[in-house]
């Protein structure tokens, strides 16, 4: 199990982005590259269906990592889709999710999900929209969430932020709603080609994994420049250095629900890498 190439992506699920680079978008860096950045997720998107059949067609094997949630905390998924499965709540959300460069609807489909499964009360909170939304709180008053405020892997990384708020400082929810639809079209274009940790066996080419910075704070903090290309840059360096039978131990996760972060508990081997 081992990778010849390494593309790391920090994701983003606001609107397109100002044409100077910017912090708080989307940023791309390969092992061997700078970062690249995204003004939005349609040019992200392409540029990774570039490479990836750049890679297949050359015979190689390639990581790719996203800093976003590839499940939710147990429960939910069953709730919305009726299974288990986590690449049944990914059709569910790559149905009715649109988006466009300046527009999306997340905040509506949040919604629609807070309806059907927590009464309008919860479990995504944060709109930050001008209109208001029914169903969907633009803060936590009157929050009620029907499932666990965190998975597994986040009770473990210190900082990591709950799936549940859309909006504010450091909020990933957003991420994951605009970031699944995205790695599901690439998984179904490229079928069998494609392998996606934890949920499934690691024996196509290409891995998709979650990834999470936060995991290599001190060495990204000594660094001068955007943060989220600082942290792509050395994510993708850093996982192509360290050794492959300690990659092979991070990989070694059984969580076929909620997912995993990759590098959680081997954080020092990961920050040395960086």
């Amino acid at each position: 199990m081992t990778w010849d190439r390494f593309a790391m992506v920090d994701w983003s699920g606001g609107n397109q982005g100002r044409k100077v680079p910017q912090a708080d978008a989307i940023w791309i860096c390969t092992e061997d590259g700078s970062p690249e950045y995204m003004r939005h997720r349609g040019l992200a998107e392409a540029w990774l269906d570039d490479w990836i059949e750049g890679r297949l067609s050359a015979g190689q094997r390639a990581l790719v990592g996203f800093d976003f949630p590839f499940g939710y905390p147990e429960g939910f998924a069953r709730a919305v889709t009726g299974s288990d499965d986590p690449f049944a709540l990914w059709d569910w959300f790559t149905l009715r999710i649109e988006d466009a460069p300046t527009s999306n609807n997340r905040f509506d489909v949040a919604a629609s999900i807070n309806h059907l499964v927590g009464a309008g009360r919860g479990p995504f909170w944060g709109n930050a929209l001008k209109r208001d939304i029914a169903g969907l709180a633009r803060n936590k008053r009157g929050y009620a969430n029907p499932f666990p405020e965190k998975r597994m892997c986040e009770h473990q990384a210190s900082g990591a932020f709950t799936c549940w708020q859309l909006a504010g400082a450091g909020a990933v929810g957003s991420q994951v709603l605009m970031g699944l639809p995205v790695l599901n079209r690439l998984r179904k274009r490229f079928a069998g080609k494609i392998a996606i940790w934890p949920f499934e066996p690691l024996d196509a080419p290409i891995a998709f994994v979650e990834i999470w910075p936060g995991l290599i704070n001190d060495v990204v903090g000594r660094h001068v420049g955007i943060r989220d290309a600082v942290q792509v840059r050395l994510m993708a360096q850093g996982l192509a250095a360290l050794d492959p039978d300690r990659l092979r131990e991070m990989l070694d996760v059984d969580a076929p629900e909620e997912g995993w972060i990759l590098g959680l508990g081997f954080e020092d081997a990961l920050k040395a890498a960086a």
